[in-house]
């Protein structure tokens, strides 16, 4: 993984999970410990699925720079499906609470593309090699 990739994951990881945290809280505080439960594995669900799907992005930008883009569509699409799955899976379950679980999906997903977004545009990445033959 190259330091760009490693700063920009840990640059969406951290605000994140401290989103997952205060969404967690305000859901004890609102909904007791289904609330928390359901915070807790909403956030676990949406830093698996994009850290899985950066490494990967991250792996093939390395060894494959010109199926980065392919790469990067076809990470997105396989995890809105298996976004779509998880919530068609767990949307009668009584194991926690399923509103909580949907808005903080949401709010952590906001908030990794908010940061991604935000640590990218301050990445100083080459789009050329400096060193490359001419």
């Amino acid at each position: 993984m190259q330091a760009n990739d490693v700063r920009l994951l840990r640059g969406s990881v951290v605000p994140t999970t401290a989103a997952g945290v205060i969404a967690a809280v305000a859901a004890l505080l609102a909904a007791g410990g289904k609330g928390l439960l359901g915070a807790v594995f909403a956030t676990v669900v949406v830093l698996a699925f994009f850290v899985i799907g950066q490494v990967a992005i991250g792996r093939i930008s390395r060894d494959n720079p010109m199926m980065m883009m392919n790469m990067a569509l076809f990470t997105y699409i396989v995890q809105i499906l298996l976004l779509g799955l998880v919530l068609f899976l767990f949307k009668d379950t009584e194991a926690f609470d399923t509103k909580v679980f949907g808005l903080t999906i949401l709010g952590a997903t906001l908030v990794w593309v908010a940061s991604q977004v935000w640590v990218f545009t301050r990445l100083k990445i080459a789009y050329v090699e400096p060193d490359g033959e001419r």
